[in-house]
């Protein structure tokens, strides 16, 4: 049973708006969480939209590599689908390692994490929205500059 609808070229552009949701909300809740200084449940509650964001994104990166092969690509855009998958698997790592160290450094057994290190990881939240940015920007191109992924009757 096939689960994608007719009129989706494959699975990467029904998952990749989710993890993109939860990580920019997980930086927007980050930084409320900054902002309160010590609201510690605003905290936990971004550190698991940053897991489950990453989680998102690992799925929506590997659904984008089968993605390729699965549409038809003009010859202008594999130069930009390698610069997509660049972006992708920076941001995946970024995120990753962002995830693991929130996880390990505002863990509820540490007890109250300083200023600086919560400025530092909310900052960080911020330097992985650019890397979004980025990878998104080059996979807008491959749809509305080159029409991967489109119908082209």
């Amino acid at each position: 049973m096939n689960m994608i609808p007719d009129w989706a070229p494959n699975a990467h552009p029904l998952i990749i708006h989710f993890p993109l949701a939860l990580l920019c909300a997980a930086v927007a809740v980050d930084l409320t969480a900054w902002t309160l200084r010590r609201h510690q449940a605003l905290r936990q509650t971004a550190t698991v939209l940053y897991v489950l964001g990453t989680l998102g994104a690992v799925v929506a990166y590997v659904t984008g590599r089968a993605a390729a092969a699965s549409v038809w690509l003009p010859g202008m855009a594999h130069e930009v689908v390698g610069e997509h998958w660049t972006w992708a698997w920076r941001a995946v790592w970024f995120f990753a390692a962002l995830a693991v160290a929130r996880l390990v450094l505002l863990r509820p057994s540490r007890g109250v994490p300083s200023h600086v290190l919560l400025a530092v990881l909310t900052v960080a939240g911020f330097v992985g929205l650019g890397l979004l940015i980025e990878t998104g920007d080059r996979g807008g191109r491959l749809v509305y500059l080159h029409g991967v992924g489109t119908n082209r009757d």
